[in-house]
């Protein structure tokens, strides 16, 4: 993968600084230095001896190409000239101890058959506090170990090689100074040979070495260790007569001269190697530790290292990466196709990062930032690549946190004010695009520091909570209750059908916050005053919406409190008609101002009356007698048609039930609306209404139209049933509207299909409207179902009936053919006839009226 060529274009990139960016260029860096570093061999082997890492320089220096020495013992490589046993002690030393072993020369014989000489040194590396590898630095040592060979060879050209050396050289005697080369004052930093004559090395040691001993101690020990093995080579950190720290590598050989015992000291500077030591450590503990899951690839690419943490974050353990193609998979990228874009891009650019939802080994998804970087060597030849994956999903959770804090109350977790406005920003702009209407309700609750001086703020808060939970009851999903601050709340009713909704709305606001609240031991009352905006009648911006409601608000407190204002005042007056009108609908079911009015329905081939339809109207005390159309509406949206219906039922039995004592038996029709059909108790209450009227169930039918029926869905059938059950008839009102389905009829449990009166009104000039009566008649025909036209004002109307056989009719042609049959001496069923057409049948206390129906 690593050398396709690639042509999609790169995503883009994630910032600097992201999480894993500061570690991916701090291991490449590490992972360069020590790959391509001129001046150290690294190689390690595992405990079984055999190669696992070997860098550039190791080519270099032993012949071997990497791909050759992987996997290849040791001991077969590099084989040792001389102490062949002490260096495989050594090695086993590392192993046995955990430790470093102290750096040494020795003599290889490499497989290419070079001869050489190295300075090396062994250490341990864990992973997982396990010793996994040792790895040894070498340094190629054969020139200058032929140098001092020629040295101690050569006596009588000793000085000119002290003086010419490129190695610093100083002669101690007695622990001082007594001779050193110019090479020695260089690395010294030091001009004049006085400032170092008659001092010992200690002396230009910091108080401590590393490890901590102090340095006048541990140059003893390393004098005494030269004196006793002739030479010893260690690494020691020196301080220059300028101040400079550096570490240099020194060769302290025991020599005689004159019977005197002096040490011949080499010292080279090695800050370079201790420093690639350095990086090297350094990255084995960042690689190891890093919480983030890190991998390292080769060329092909093919993985070739991955950490401790790649298994806890992505379940794929190193023994299933190493040595496995590098692909979308084995990161957890489950889109190849995104895999390989990310990829060509890194290869474009070198490096890439960005944010990506990965997924583990078992299938749980996460969210995950992707560092890709390539790693070139010394020829600019991309030689590695490398990979860090972090799990932030806490990062996630963290910032949701803080964001969920920013936009909302710390109090009430309402949105604040910088999410409400967003949101109403959001709600404008598809009221524009929309065309629709939306409305802002800003509410103050009355009186609300008098709680908190006289009651604490603790009180106050709770209020505050119980208030808000209160709020978010009154309102849809798609709107927004805000708290500002203080005792101010702001509404967002978003795409509303018009002022009515709003009014509603901040009704429902009114009622709710009056309701007594306990809070510990205290019962309050409290109110409130609302003012309301509408867009876009109100304003147009944010700004002004707010504005006005704010405004509107205050005048709802001048006002008297505990009531909403609209900020128009046309529109004011219309809510303030529409609130009276729905207060005096809960008074007229409450004071008995509801009257029924009964409409006949007649048999077509006799002319006998056989049933009537309670018809509601209401008298209201200042505007007269009001038809259904006038307030059925303002019912179903304040909630009222549930009580109103069951009180027409609940009237129409008594009725029913006195015509049957009265020797005129007839069928009461009630219609049902879709609030009652949705209360799961309908059946409960007409079987009371039946039982407390003492009405025959025969002598009750139930008028439903299909469209309410069609609200109910699956549930519809299982509810007629249980009416059908109680022994009353069920009838299909309005048929032929647009929502009759035949298939529909067949699961319905009805009696009897009623036309609608549109088809009757233009039945001579509209054929359309004769063939779906006569469609109609026939298809009631067919389910073997009682057909009913209403409508019928005219002798045409029912002789086209009677001609395609309609059963029954109604409307007010009954009153013309019952007021001509009472002049020809008709029975007492066309009186009633006559009587209940022209509305003289009311409930007790009812009076005559027209015949619009419920």
């Amino acid at each position: 993968m690593g050398d396709q060529e690639c042509s999609v274009a790169a995503p883009a990139q994630g910032e600097s600084g992201r999480p894993g960016q500061q570690a991916l260029d701090l291991i490449a860096r590490i992972v360069a230095a020590i790959e391509l570093t001129p001046l150290v061999a690294v190689h390690s082997v595992d405990r079984g001896g055999r190669v696992c890492f070997w860098n550039q320089t190791c080519v270099q220096l032993y012949g071997v190409a990497a791909e050759q020495a992987l996997g290849q013992p040791l001991a077969q490589l590099l084989q040792p000239q001389q102490r062949a046993a002490e260096h495989a002690a050594a090695l086993e030393q590392v192993w046995h101890s955990g430790r470093p072993s102290p750096a040494r020369d020795w003599q290889l014989r490499s497989a290419a058959g070079r001869l050489l000489w190295v300075y090396s040194s062994m250490f341990p590396v864990y992973r997982g506090g396990e010793l996994q590898q040792v790895f040894c630095m070498d340094i190629d040592v054969t020139a200058r170990r032929r140098e001092e060979g020629a040295l101690l060879s050569v006596g009588a050209n000793f000085r000119q090689m002290f003086e010419q050396s490129s190695d610093a050289i100083l002669v101690i005697e007695r622990d001082r100074i007594a001779e050193l080369n110019p090479a020695a004052l260089a690395l010294f930093d030091c001009a004049d040979p006085g400032r170092m004559l008659g001092k010992s090395l200690a002396d230009f040691s910091p108080l401590r070495q590393d490890g901590g001993a102090l340095s006048a101690q541990a140059g003893l020990a390393m004098a005494q260790q030269a004196h006793r093995l002739g030479n010893w080579r260690y690494d020691w950190r020196y301080t220059s007569c300028g101040g400079r720290q550096f570490w240099a590598e020194v060769l302290l050989t025991s020599i005689t001269l004159d019977h005197e015992f002096l040490f011949y000291a080499v010292v080279r500077d090695v800050s370079a190697r201790k420093l690639a030591e350095q990086r090297l450590y350094l990255a084995a503990q960042v690689f190891e530790n890093s919480r983030d899951a890190i991998l390292l690839a080769d060329r092909g690419p093919s993985v070739i290292a991955v950490n401790q943490a790649y298994a806890a974050v992505t379940g794929l353990s190193p023994a299933e990466m190493v040595g496995q193609a590098l692909d979308g998979e084995r990161v957890g990228i489950e889109d190849g196709e995104l895999f390989r874009q990310i990829w060509c891009a890194m290869q474009d650019q070198g490096h890439w990062q960005g944010e990506i939802w990965a997924q583990r080994r078992g299938g749980a998804r996460y969210p995950a930032w992707l560092s890709l970087a390539a790693i070139a060597d010394q020829q600019g030849v991309v030689s590695n690549y490398m990979l860090i994956l972090s799990d932030i999903s806490e990062r996630k959770r963290s910032e949701e946190t803080t964001r969920h804090q920013a936009e909302h109350d710390f109090l009430t977790d309402l949105p604040n004010r910088v999410l409400l406005l967003d949101r109403l920003s959001l709600a404008l702009t598809a009221a524009r695009r929309n065309h629709s209407m939306l409305a802002i309700l800003f509410l103050d609750l009355d009186r609300f520091k008098h709680i908190n001086d006289t009651l604490g703020h603790h009180v106050g808060d709770l209020l505050l909570k119980e208030v808000a939970a209160r709020l978010v009851k009154c309102v849809r999903a798609v709107d927004t209750v805000s708290r500002q601050g203080g005792d101010e709340f702001v509404i967002i009713l978003a795409d509303i059908g018009g002022i009515d909704q709003a009014a509603h709305v901040a009704a429902s606001v009114l009622q709710a916050i009056t309701q007594t609240y306990e809070l510990e031991l205290h019962r309050l009352d409290v109110t409130t005053s609302i003012g309301i905006s509408i867009f876009p009648d109100d304003g147009a911006d944010i700004e002004t919406l707010v504005k006005n409601a704010d405004l509107a608000m205050y005048h709802a407190k001048e006002g008297g409190r505990n009531r909403f204002q609209f900020f128009s005042a046309e529109m004011n007056a219309q809510i303030v008609e529409r609130v009276a009108f729905e207060n005096g609908l809960r008074g007229a079911l409450r004071e008995g101002q509801f009257e029924l009015e009964f409409q006949p329905e007649v048999d077509i081939a006799s002319g006998a009356t056989l049933g009537a339809e309670a018809l509601i109207r209401w008298r209201h005390p200042q505007l007269g007698l009001l038809l259904p159309e006038r307030f059925i509406a303002v019912a179903e949206d304040c909630g009222l048609m549930v009580g109103i219906g069951n009180w027409v039922l609940r009237e129409a039995c008594r009725q029913a039930r006195r015509w049957q004592e009265q020797g005129r038996p007839l069928v009461v029709a009630v219609n049902i609306s879709l609030a009652q059909l949705m209360q799961n108790n309908l059946a409960h209450s007409v079987a009371e209404a039946l039982e407390v009227s003492g009405l025959a169930p025969g002598l009750l039918e139930l008028e439903l139209t299909e469209a309410i029926i069609m609200r109910q869905g699956g549930a519809a059938p299982a509810k007629l049933q249980a009416l059908r059950a109680l022994g009353v008839g069920l009838t299909i009102d309005d048929f032929g509207t647009g929502y009759s389905r035949l298939g529909h009829l067949r699961d319905y449990p009805v009696d009897k299909l009623k036309i609608d009166r549109s088809f009757m009104a233009d039945l001579a000039a509209e054929p359309g409207d004769a063939a779906v009566v006569t469609a109609i008649i026939g298809v009631a025909r067919s389910l073997k179902l009682t057909v009913v036209a209403e409508g019928v004002e005219t002798a045409e109307q029912l002789a086209f009936l009677r001609q395609h056989g309609c059963d029954r009719y109604q409307g007010r042609y009954i009153a013309l053919a019952a007021a001509n049959g009472a002049a020809n001496g008709a029975d007492a069923d066309g009186a009633v006839a006559a009587q209940a057409a022209e509305g003289r049948v009311p409930a007790p206390g009812g009076a005559p009226g027209s015949d619009p129906r419920v």
